[in-house]
């Protein structure tokens, strides 16, 4: 708990005067009176580490008594009976931290009165429709009151860009999470890659992936995952996994775990089901592996996660002149956009707590520059089909290069000297994608 209380004590001095409500998660209805497995709201969970649904986080830096208050489920062994252990107010103060705790009922006629004071609310709109009606109503009243008492909330603000701020560079703790996430899910494509062959289901190889993250201690897929042999890996986000693999097609395979604290592992590997590429395939991988090498290597403080997209796709339209799926000077075709029926899609994302992580990429015309503690995935890619027109100027795409699709995927922590590949026990060399 000393490291979500350093978090909240961080979070303190960048509201300022601003009282913070941050809500968790609720539970969400998968069908009929079935619901989805439970999963905290982010930025909840970064502020608390308390793992329950529908409770709300106040965050007090305007006071000096109560500064952190959980309204929480209470303790009720009929409830528990059906759905599990719940802390209770008792639980939500001596494990978790909080200065005060209330039964969630509560909330309604408490929330104003701890919201007194505050130079302004920082709560996100739109999100949580239970417990927006309770902050604008106390918000009103303190503006309705305000010629009389001379003070109220001067505004409503977002949080996020506060939190999401400090959750972009990750702590000691939060980089070893990372790197179990990443263990687990790079052990995981290992093992797909040994028992994967032709005949198998794309279904088949996700179960070997998901099993090993169960068999971890992991909670299970980070995201949907992607097994999608063939013309399937032209479709970015594919999650069907109903077709056979089949001899002389590649097989992409996107997937990471996500721990019991959330922290995520995102990996794709594509490789040949029967074991050899053909010269077209070699080809085009050889190039996204030259580009995603090329885009690791640039990641270190300083640079930018635009400026590693552009070194991947440069890499990559110089590769596709050459190979003359594009014709043209490299700069013109860049500038137009004329790789794009072959490359659509940005080459990384932040990554942490949430797969497509939180934290700005530039503040207006300047792009974010790369820190340690910051974590990308770096994942260029060539998608060969018929899905997307051939730009004006363009050459037809020959039928021999159809049906490819490729993306290489790690995930790079920023250091202080340059970068650490997190994901590197997953292999991608042409060699070992090969038997």
């Amino acid at each position: 708990m000393t490291i979500f209380a350093q978090r909240r004590s961080r979070f303190f001095a960048e509201l300022g005067g601003a009282a913070a409500v941050i809500p968790a998660a609720p539970m969400v209805v998968h069908h009929a009176d079935c619901e989805y497995p439970f999963r905290q709201n982010s930025d909840f969970w970064y502020l608390t580490g308390f793992d329950e649904p529908g409770a709300v986080a106040l965050f007090l830096p305007h006071r000096d008594d109560v500064r952190f208050v959980l309204f929480v489920e209470p303790k009720e062994p009929t409830a528990e009976v059906w759905n599990g252990f719940r802390w209770g107010c008792q639980g939500a103060v001596a494990e978790f931290g909080a200065d005060m705790a209330h039964p969630l009922a509560e909330l309604p006629q408490r929330l104003a009165e701890y919201l007194k004071g505050a130079e302004g609310i920082a709560f996100r709109v739109g999100r949580h429709p239970s417990v927006e009606p309770l902050v604008l109503q106390a918000w009103g009243e303190q503006l309705d009151r305000a010629p009389r008492s001379g003070s109220a909330a001067l505004g409503l603000v977002a949080p996020c860009p506060l939190l999401h701020g400090l959750r972009l560079r990750k702590g000691p703790e939060e980089l070893e999470r990372l790197r179990e996430a990443a263990r687990i899910s790079a052990e995981a494509h290992e093992l797909a890659r040994q028992v994967t062959r032709p005949g198998l289901s794309e279904r088949q190889v996700q179960a070997v992936i998901e099993q090993h993250f169960l068999e971890q201690g992991a909670r299970g897929p980070a995201y949907g995952s992607i097994v999608a042999g063939g013309d399937n890996a032209c479709v970015l986000h594919y999650t069907a996994n109903g077709s056979t693999l089949r001899d002389g097609d590649l097989v992409l395979i996107d997937a990471g775990c996500s721990l019991s604290d959330y922290y995520n592992g995102d990996i794709t590997r594509t490789f040949p089901v029967g074991g050899r590429f053909s010269a077209e395939q070699r080809a085009l991988y050889e190039l996204v592996l030259a580009a995603q090498e090329a885009a690791v290597a640039s990641v270190a403080p300083g640079f930018t996660a635009e400026g590693v997209h552009g070194t991947a796709l440069r890499v990559l339209v110089a590769g596709l002149v050459d190979l003359g799926l594009l014709v043209g000077d490299v700069d013109g075709l860049i500038e137009q956009g004329a790789y794009r029926h072959l490359y659509m899609h940005r080459t990384g994302h932040w990554l942490g707590l949430d797969v497509h992580d939180v934290g700005a990429y530039r503040l207006g015309e300047h792009h974010v520059e790369l820190e340690a503690g910051m974590v990308l995935t770096v994942e260029p890619g060539l998608y060969v089909s018929d899905r997307l027109p051939v730009p004006e100027g363009q050459p037809a795409i020959d039928g021999r290069w159809k049906g490819i699709g490729i993306r290489i995927e790690d995930d790079v922590a920023v250091t202080d000297r340059g970068h650490e590949n997190l994901t590197a026990a997953a292999l991608k060399t042409t060699s070992a994608m090969e038997r």
